[in-house]
């Protein structure tokens, strides 16, 4: 055999060995890639319940915003400390007028034992406009629909539709000053 066919047959069977070692760690880094959470996040989509004891402090106002990883509902409380609360997804019932649910692929019900006051009208408390659109979300990423579907000295109830079932988080912040808010998060994806 001669120096040249050796050479011919160790590169070879290196081009082989190295496809071999290489097809692994090809596989291991779609898999690790696929199976890796959007943005990082572990949230999960079970029911959220808050320890918290009610509280007497008014709901003043819905507000939502767009982050890169998430949408964004924030129910503001005026004079005092955010009540018990929870949240979990609940199975929708299309064209229900009166029904607990919000247009989208899925419902997230919030329901926070802080007491609204009611407006003028009635219709509404005066955390919202409107109760049925009370906030815009038309051009949002996750968000479908934003409405307050029942308030009163007990607390306030908040139906949230989304596109789909999605991890979501719910936590608290205290301020400005002795005021607070309800913060939940719902990822755009998986």
């Amino acid at each position: 055999m001669t120096l040249k066919s050796r050479l011919t047959a160790v590169l070879a069977m290196a081009v082989v060995v190295g496809i071999g070692l290489a097809t692994p760690t090809l596989a291991t880094s779609r898999v690790s890639s696929a199976s890796t959470p959007s943005c990082g996040i572990y949230w999960g989509s079970q029911p959220k319940p808050g320890s918290a004891a009610p509280s007497s402090a008014i709901v003043q106002d819905v507000s939502t915003g767009q982050h890169a990883c998430y949408d964004r509902l924030v129910i503001d409380v005026q004079g005092g400390p955010v009540g018990r609360w929870t949240a979990s997804y609940a199975e929708s019932e299309p064209n229900c007028y009166k029904c607990w649910y919000a247009r989208g692929g899925a419902n997230l019900n919030v329901v926070l034992s802080n007491p609204a006051v009611p407006s003028p009208d009635g219709l509404h408390s005066t955390a919202v406009d409107d109760w049925y659109e009370a906030a815009d979300v038309s051009d949002y990423r996750t968000f479908r629909h934003v409405r307050e579907v029942d308030f009163g000295p007990d607390g306030v109830f908040y139906a949230l539709g989304v596109r789909a079932h999605l991890p979501f988080r719910i936590f608290t912040l205290d301020g400005p000053g002795s005021d607070s808010r309800l913060v939940i998060d719902v990822a755009h994806k998986w």
